[in-house]
């Protein structure tokens, strides 16, 4: 069959989920399976969201409330902020969409690091932007490099804080000084999706830099910390004048009525959050012992997955899923010697790290 696209769909980048356990279960016709590909909190979701999601759900034959006020209040209690600087979002990649929907148009230059997550890369595709990129410095974003490349044609320049999938984060002294030296029309999106599980010392909020910056948007997710990856609800928090302009392009009843309920009661359970990032920094630090005991290199993270050298990354990988066990290559990320790994329980973190030294004889 014929058709006409509106533009050449061909050349736009195609994200690359991790593979679910069925899948692999099915296809290789193994049971036993661990996914540690996708980040996700291996504690799963917050014992409030569970509780709320089952009071919603005689109400699922109703449309969801399609302006979210009750999140958004909660929102604003959280942050200390107004519910008019926040804008909700089928996951953050939506917001991610709809930064570009109010704000580019085709040519408009964007700047973003290379090895950065790469629905930045598509969005800008899908806009047909001028695409700046900026090599990395360490594993990590170079501002002043990403800086040099903004002028007064640039539309927005994406941040990933920490960054997926190296795992690395920059400062608040770097992000305060790209923020004074980029134009004011340039909107700055800081990505914080992995926020929770940053321990430097000074890793920036966002959030609390609002006030100082009306250019800049900060983003956060329900789907790590708060465990509700399937239930797919962000949120994009910014200057009420650009929060307006990406509601009028957003779609209606974008965010559905359990991810509502589930994401407010799961910003306040913070037992459950306080215990994910506890378990999580325990696992980076088994991660760092181990990996570095069997000798692979890797970037040190301060999210709640792992960048890992391992050489033939194609080989390890495909290995590593006949003994059911399901991590991520990021060879189009730019590092084809790596895999990432999220972190998981101490018992899956056993099981990949024994696995991995088996396979690779070490």
């Amino acid at each position: 069959m014929k058709f006409q696209t509106a533009r050449p769909v061909a050349g736009i980048t195609v994200y690359q989920p991790g593979k679910p356990i069925e899948e692999v279960e099915r296809e290789l016709g193994i049971r036993g399976s661990i996914k540690l590909a996708s980040n996700e909190n291996p504690l799963g979701p917050s014992p409030r969201a569970l509780e709320a999601v089952q009071r919603a759900l005689a109400g699922i034959h109703r449309y969801p409330d399609g302006g979210g006020y009750y999140l958004k209040r909660a929102l604003a209690r959280h942050h200390g902020l107004t519910p008019e600087n926040f804008v909700l979002g089928n996951g953050t990649n939506e917001v991610l969409e709809l930064v570009a929907h109010a704000c580019l148009d085709p040519g408009d230059p964007v700047v973003f690091s290379e090895g950065a997550f790469i629905v930045y890369l598509i969005v800008s595709q899908l806009a047909s932007c001028e695409l700046r990129t900026a090599p990395m410095r360490d594993f990590t974003h170079d501002l002043e490099a990403m800086a040099a490349r903004v002028d007064g044609r640039t539309k927005v320049v994406f941040i990933a804080n920490p960054n997926n999938p190296t795992g690395t984060a920059v400062g608040e002294r770097a992000l305060r000084r790209l923020l004074e030296r980029v134009p004011e029309r340039t909107l700055v999106v800081v990505d914080e999706a992995y926020c929770h599980f940053a321990h430097r010392e000074d890793y920036p909020d966002a959030v609390k830099l609002l006030p100082e910056f009306t250019n800049l948007v900060a983003l956060r997710t329900f789907s790590k910390v708060y465990g509700l990856a399937g239930l797919r609800v962000g949120y994009g928090a910014a200057h009420p004048e650009v929060i307006s302009a990406m509601e009028r392009v957003r779609e209606p009843f974008n965010v559905n009525s359990l991810a509502l309920a589930a994401a407010e009661a799961a910003l306040e359970d913070h037992a459950h959050v306080e215990r994910s990032i506890r378990v999580n920094a325990e696992g980076r630090e088994f991660f760092v012992r181990e990996l570095a005991a069997l000798g692979f290199p890797f970037v040190p993270t301060q999210g709640n997955f792992m960048m890992v050298e391992v050489g033939d990354a194609k080989g390890v990988y495909e290995a590593l899923l006949r003994e059911g066990v399901i991590v991520r290559p990021v060879a189009g990320y730019g590092f084809p010697r790596h895999l990432r790994i999220s972190i998981g329980t101490p018992e899956e973190n056993r099981r990949v790290v024994e696995v991995m030294a088996e396979i690779t004889g070490k």
